[in-house]
């Protein structure tokens, strides 16, 4: 059975540690040190200042059994992460923090080592969203643009405010929304595109990128030389990681094609058609259909399907009163022993013990 956190900030189920804990790989008195408390695990979260809302993170640690933790929407900011161990080793990953409470599961016994560079409010006016928001494709753009403006409207904002606007508006007000207000907030089809962007925001290590990784786990400076030195790294793994963005280059025909298949696996969750009956209904070859799929969304039109099924399990679970047996059908499997071994791979635990931890969430 998983335990439940309930925090009141993100970083309260930690413990003060100290600079000159031997487990980190360097460290100096200004870096701010936390710990796993003894009972829940062991390792270390290391925050180093670079400059104002500019903050490098060092990570590694694991848990003695499953935690969830009920986190407060209490930052706002864009992450670059860089996992080197966890569930989805060599991958790095683009979030969005917008004052949203989230529910995380952290799996027992499995090492968690990353790599996050993150960027306060007060750093992103325009400059780097607009540097990420480029690196989209035009569809996922707009796709962003109306989840803004309908965070922006959440916050008492009016109807045609510039991207700034949006931003400051958003980042300033911090709205606290959970899982099930932020389902009600945007439409199913806004929803559904989302998934697009959550491909978009990730992207495998790279050479290079590990390259400057371990030149920031093994930097040779301190006192001030070591922030310049670091700051410098990880802006060069920030600029890496935007050049990573950039999509696919697709002809326009064969990237709609891939639209059109994504949009009827979604539409067909519990009767899914055959790769060869996408290909043929929408005019095109297997062959192309497979390759499209792993270059717009890195994986195959099943595991794609797969990901999107288990999304709107969670959604189901968290905003609905189904019982675990109509969320299996609803989403397209045949019994709720195939869908309680695919929701606990996928997403960390059990559903029921999902479901009875979203029950405490949502009080």
């Amino acid at each position: 059975m998983a335990e439940r956190l309930s925090l009141s900030r993100w970083d309260e189920w930690y413990d003060i540690g100290s600079w000159q804990d031997p487990r980190l790989f360097h460290a100096d008195p200004s870096d701010r040190v936390l710990v796993c408390p003894s009972h829940l695990g062991n390792g270390y979260y290391q925050q180093i200042f670079l400059d104002d809302d500019i903050t490098l993170v060092i990570l590694d640690y694991e848990v003695h059994h499953d935690l969830v933790l009920d986190i407060p929407g209490d930052c706002s900011g864009i992450e670059f992460e860089f996992q080197l161990a966890g569930p989805r080793p060599g991958h790095s990953f683009l979030e969005f923090y917008f004052g949203m409470p989230s529910m995380t599961v952290m799996r027992a016994r499995k090492r968690y080592f990353k790599v996050e560079i993150f960027f306060g409010p007060s750093k992103l006016n325009n400059y780097y969203f607009q540097a990420i928001l480029k690196r989209f494709t035009s569809r996922d753009q707009r796709v962003v643009n109306s989840l803004l403006k309908a965070l922006y409207r959440s916050c008492g904002g009016g109807h045609s405010p510039s991207q700034a606007t949006l931003l400051k508006r958003i980042f300033a007000t911090n709205k606290t929304l959970n899982d099930a207000l932020f389902k009600h907030l945007v439409s199913k089809e806004l929803f559904d595109e989302l998934l697009n962007i959550s491909y978009a925001a990730r992207s495998p290590i790279t050479k290079a990128m590990q390259s400057l990784i371990e030149q920031i786990l093994s930097c040779p400076h301190s006192g001030s030389a070591r922030r310049c030195y670091l700051k410098q790294k990880a802006m060069e793994l920030v600029d890496l990681r935007l050049n990573a963005m950039t999509h696919p280059r697709l002809p326009f025909d064969e990237l709609n094609h891939v639209y059109q298949a994504a949009t009827m696996l979604r539409e067909n969750l519990t009767n899914p058609p055959t790769v060869e009956t996408l290909a043929r209904q929408i005019g095109t070859n297997r062959l192309k259909i497979n390759q499209g799929f792993r270059q717009v969304y890195g994986t195959t039109p099943y595991g794609y399907l797969r990901d999107y099924r288990l999304i709107q399990a969670r959604q189901l679970l968290l905003t609905s009163e189904l019982s675990i047996d109509e969320v299996a059908t609803a989403v397209g499997y045949s019994s709720r022993s195939r869908f309680a071994t695919a929701f606990r791979k996928g997403i960390g635990i059990n559903p029921k013990t999902f479901q009875m931890q979203t029950w405490h969430y949502a009080s």
